[in-house]
């Protein structure tokens, strides 16, 4: 979810105030110490000359920049508040409510904490978040058949007008166009290392990567076209299961992950993939030894490549590819994030290997 951050000189404003109205959302990064912060960091504050901001942990990796060791900003980076879970779970109850401040007022909730919490949190308003979980759930009607009327009706919509330009505006089309087709559902699942969003239809994971991924608005632009199909905001079957699964493996009580995957690439990146999936937990490979385990020496540049091309984070573990000289590398959800990782697998004991059930 995308948001416009205020210009550098309020949120210096904000740091120097120790401000918590942009968790997740702005860094500080410190030119003088070659560290980045929350803005809520304790820490004696910068000069306004050596600072820069982004609106990512990964731009603030990618720039050079290592997380401070005081307020630990790749710590439940942006994870969820209680108040957040509370309405979220109210959510779930009645999706198809059609909720106002209003709403929020008579439950006890003041609608402007409300708003900052889930900013924090999901990037997006409550009331936005709602919204397109009234159109992901018009959408998933519509692909299974119903009609565009009976779809506006169940949204709570009482205008046709109304509810064509609310589903054109969130699903990028009109709804009649999406009657009988095949949709992909996309969610936020919460991490010890920041949100990561999941793409699947109703029987396989398309996509999971980190949020603030540089590449992530290219590779959903990318699986649109691929699949031919509109991304929309909800849940399936594959979607709960890697949940499952990961909170499973941030726990450190399993590796194993048995959730179908759709891996679209090419013959070499598939095969890449799959010799991706068979490296233990707790291990890693280089490069070079993946070529050389299923072409030629040569084609270490192609391996590359390919592990830059995946996209199902952890499951198809490239994070466990590194250099010939034991050095990290690249990964494209940030080098701490690969070095937390691998930290973390190297406390685990092999409970199991990566499971190929690819469609």
């Amino acid at each position: 979810m995308l948001f416009d951050l205020p210009n550098d000189d309020t949120l210096y404003d904000a740091l120097l105030a120790r401000s918590s109205d942009y968790e997740g959302q702005a860094f500080a990064c410190v030119k003088s110490t070659g560290i980045f912060c929350r803005l809520s960091c304790p820490a004696r504050k910068p000069k306004r000359e050596n600072t820069l901001f982004f609106d990512s942990i990964a731009a603030c990796i990618n720039s050079g920049f290592r997380p401070c060791e005081r307020c630990r900003p790749l710590d439940q980076a942006a994870g969820k508040e209680p108040l957040v879970d509370q309405l979220l779970k109210l959510l779930d109850r009645s999706p198809d409510r059609r909720w106002t401040e209003d709403d929020l007022v008579r439950r006890g909730f003041d609608p402007s904490t409300v708003r900052r919490a889930f900013k924090r949190s999901l990037g997006v308003t409550f009331l936005d978040l709602a919204r397109q979980r009234r159109m992901g759930e018009a959408a998933r009607q519509l692909s299974a058949g119903v009609s565009v009327i009976e779809a506006q009706v169940d949204a709570g919509y009482e205008s046709p007008s109304g509810f064509r330009a609310a589903f054109a505006r969130l699903i990028g089309e009109a709804p009649v166009k999406a009657q009988g087709r095949e949709l992909l559902f996309a969610d936020w699942i919460d991490t010890p290392l920041g949100p990561m969003v999941a793409v699947a239809d109703q029987t396989l994971l398309h996509l999971l990567e980190f949020h603030d991924r540089k590449a992530l608005p290219a590779e959903m632009e990318r699986l649109k076209r691929t699949a031919r199909s509109a991304v929309v905001p909800g849940r399936t079957a594959p979607i709960e299961q890697i949940a499952t699964e990961l909170n499973a493996y941030f726990a450190g009580q399993s590796g194993e992950f048995r959730t179908p995957l759709a891996l679209d690439g090419t013959a070499f990146e598939r095969q890449v993939w799959a010799r991706l999936m068979r490296i233990p937990i707790g291990e890693t490979r280089s490069y070079s030894d993946i070529a050389r385990e299923i072409a030629t020496i040569e084609a270490v540049r192609a391996v590359a490549r390919a592990n830059g091309a995946n996209r199902i984070a952890i499951v198809v573990p490239c994070h466990r590819c590194i250099g010939a000289d034991g050095s990290l590398t690249g990964y494209g959800g940030g080098l701490e994030r690969k070095q937390w990782l691998l930290r973390h697998e190297g406390k685990m004991r092999p409970v199991g290997l990566f499971t190929e059930e690819i469609r």
